[in-house]
């Protein structure tokens, strides 16, 4: 059960609401208080005054029996029934008594100088009291207030600020919720904004929302989205395109050979040869097929790969070999300078260093070398593979890991990966959580691979 409503606006009411009632409520508890002290304060100075007057008048009085005998003098100085007054001989006698509420006599003890307390036999009633002497009789003057009015003038004052406290937080949650329906304003416009975008707007951005600061990085973020998913769209349309680029020359060239054969009556050679150009086709389309396999393969959220031990020169020098008669009819080298380990996938590190050697002889020139070395760049272990040829030009080399991209579609050949060979390379770094990078000048092109620091063992 959700103990906090969906809309973020009245949440923000909600709180608003919260937030105003404790600021009430403690501004409200501090006034409730401050009147409460208060008004003991001048009950108390009220009591000890009438105790003071009384004294006074005694002063002035030749006896007891004198004010007994005037009682308006006393009278009028109280003034009200909430007052009670009582003049006490050290006998327990009752000499003046004025009680309106007929209360029994309290019980105090003995006091020199003025005393205030509470009376031991009701919680609503204030006493002061004051022990003189008169000749050779001692007499207890006690003064006293009922706390009736009080206690329901202050009953009144705290149901004020209850019905105050419960009207304010009303009124912040309707006030709260006005002002956060118009501050969430440009999130709405926002929300509004961003479900415009559909596959054929990926190019808007939310640009107006950088003025607010709250919804700048939202915005920052979200157009960086856009960003990727306007790049990821543009990616797939051209590997659909070059997917069906690549797919229709095969199959073009299947279908021309097929139908030029059977145009009319052949030999059983000439039907032999058609088979042998088909079986290249084919496998070329195997190449196509199991090369898009495996990079759907390694580019899976959940692609684990299996990380070993791997000496880096023996692998090296099992490529050189594999590949050295390819070398050798291209005139070339191959020059083995890896050395340490790796900890890596080595069926897939195989893969990458063969796809780069590939296209370093495919492309290299004659009676030049092709050196494979390892270096140690801030920590992380680079592999790289260079050639001597022919520069690439600064304009492919952004697009130079795309898939079947190539620099010149012109140069073709049969045995080729079909533009995924360094497509494949990029993404077995990634699933090693490294990155490959080419540069390409007239000393040659260098392809390297680079591994994080956990991967690297090298001497």
């Amino acid at each position: 059960m959700r103990l906090w409503p969906r809309t973020l606006s009245v949440r923000l009411a909600l709180m608003f609401a919260l937030v105003s009632a404790l600021i009430l409520g403690s501004i409200g508890f501090y006034l409730y208080q401050s009147l409460q002290r208060e008004i003991a304060w001048r009950d108390d100075q009220a009591l000890l005054g009438r105790l003071e007057r009384m004294q006074a008048l005694l002063d002035d009085s030749k006896s007891i029996d004198a004010l007994r005998s005037r009682p308006q003098l006393y009278e009028n100085m109280l003034g009200n029934r909430d007052s009670l007054l009582w003049i006490i001989d050290d006998a327990g006698q009752r000499l003046i008594e004025i009680n309106p509420a007929l209360l029994p006599l309290p019980e105090v003890r003995p006091a020199p100088q003025a005393t205030l307390g509470d009376s031991a036999s009701s919680e609503s009633l204030r006493l002061a009291w004051l022990d003189v002497n008169r000749g050779d009789r001692r007499l207890t003057l006690i003064a006293g207030k009922l706390l009736g009015e009080r206690e329901q003038m202050l009953a009144a004052y705290r149901l004020k600020l209850w019905l105050a406290l419960i009207i304010g937080a009303v009124l912040a949650f309707g006030l709260g919720w006005l002002v956060s329906q118009r501050g969430l304003r440009p999130v709405r416009q926002l929300a509004m904004r961003a479900a415009a975008i559909d596959v054929q707007h990926l190019y808007l951005r939310l640009e107006e929302f950088n003025d607010v600061s709250e919804l700048q990085a939202l915005s920052h973020a979200l157009n960086q989205m856009l960003a990727r998913l306007e790049d990821g769209f543009a990616q797939l349309s051209r590997f659909s395109e070059d997917l069906a680029h690549e797919m229709r020359t095969p199959l073009g060239n299947l279908m021309g050979h097929a139908q030029q054969t059977l145009a009319r009556k052949r030999s059983v050679d000439e039907y032999q040869n058609l088979l042998v150009s088909n079986l290249e086709e084919y496998e070329r389309l195997a190449r196509m097929i199991d090369s898009m396999l495996f990079l759907a393969r390694t580019e899976q959220a959940n692609a684990t790969i299996n990380r070993e031990m791997l000496e880096l020169h023996e692998l090296v020098a099992q490529l050189c070999e594999y590949f050295e008669g390819m070398a050798q009819e291209c005139g070339i080298e191959l020059i083995n300078q890896a050395n340490g380990t790796l900890i890596v996938d080595p069926h897939l590190l195989r893969r990458a260093l063969a796809n780069l050697l590939a296209n370093a002889l495919r492309y290299g020139r004659a009676d030049s070398v092709v050196t494979i070395s390892s270096a140690i760049r801030e920590g992380a272990c680079e592999i790289s593979v260079h050639n001597c040829g022919e520069p690439i030009a600064a304009e492919h080399l952004p697009r130079l890991f795309e898939r079947f991209y190539r620099c010149d579609p012109s140069r073709n050949q049969p045995d080729d990966s079909g533009g995924l060979g360094l497509a494949i390379v990029r993404s077995i770094m990634q699933a090693h959580g490294g990155q490959v990078s080419v540069d390409s000048t007239a000393a040659g092109t260098r392809f390297s691979l680079l591994f994080p620091p956990d991967s690297a063992r090298l001497n």
